[in-house]
């Protein structure tokens, strides 16, 4: 009995050993894919109406290629992302049935796009009220905006990719639900909790305008809804089977 259980930690760990020389081999291609797009993307960056207007210099020598690799490696995550979703999917699927293989199969695009989206939300609504803000307020004490590249890009990376990751917060509540770790009754139960800290990490993200907070705030707190509800139907699915187990086991 021990051996067999040796041989099949053994075997779980080549297979994770597999995917993850997988998933790596596709992320430095798509790294190297977006050395290509990276250019573009910063130029097209530039031009948007939040930089318009706004000097953007390079303060030291490396800034130019610091830029660039982090715009390289985002692409490169960005496009790795489904691959190393699929991985992931597919080492965890060896203990489920064939139906839950089946439904599980919809967290990839799922969690794919909610990535895409809340990168996208995070820059053209987040990054652009707060850039709007900041520029209103140097205007009004008579500083003259002139950001270092290296500065500006920074920025934006550290408000637009929390933001992504929260708007993971679907996928995750539900993979924790199926691990029987959440429950819809727990997670309503804290539901004033989540929202108070929804709401502090809003306060830190976006300039103190009350119309900017409510704009972000509502589609998070909605997200947090969407996973009680999704939460809820994994739940009564997972209710529902053991009834039947129990019936079988009788």
């Amino acid at each position: 009995m021990a051996d067999q259980r040796e041989m099949t930690v053994v075997r779980h760990l080549t297979e994770l050993r597999k995917r993850l020389v997988w998933v790596l081999a596709v992320f430095v291609i798509a790294v190297l894919a977006g050395l290509f797009f990276a250019g573009p993307v910063i130029e097209y960056l530039k031009e948007q109406p939040m930089a318009d207007g706004v000097p953007i210099i390079s303060r030291r020598p490396s800034d130019a290629l610091s830029v660039y690799m982090q715009f390289a490696v985002l692409i490169g995550v960005v496009l790795s992302l489904p691959v190393a979703l699929y991985h992931t999917w597919r080492f965890v699927s060896n203990g489920l049935s064939n139906r839950e293989r089946r439904l599980t199969m919809y967290f990839i695009p799922a969690a794919f796009f909610l990535f895409v989206a809340g990168i996208l939300f995070g820059y053209y609504v987040v990054f652009s009220m707060m850039m709007k803000f900041l520029t209103q307020m140097s205007t009004t004490i008579g500083a003259t905006p002139n950001y270092g590249i290296g500065e500006y890009f920074d920025f934006l990376f550290d408000m637009v990719i929390p933001i992504g990751v929260l708007f993971e917060l679907p996928i995750l509540v539900v993979f924790l639900t199926r691990l029987r770790i959440l429950n819809p009754m727990r997670l309503a139960k804290i539901r004033r909790f989540a929202y108070f800290g929804i709401t502090v990490v809003t306060f830190i993200l976006t300039p103190p305008e009350i119309v900017t907070e409510i704009l972000v705030t509502i589609p998070l707190l909605l997200l947090y809804e969407l996973s009680i509800w999704l939460s809820r139907i994994v739940y009564r699915k997972q209710v529902k089977e053991d009834e039947e187990w129990e019936k079988s086991a009788v």
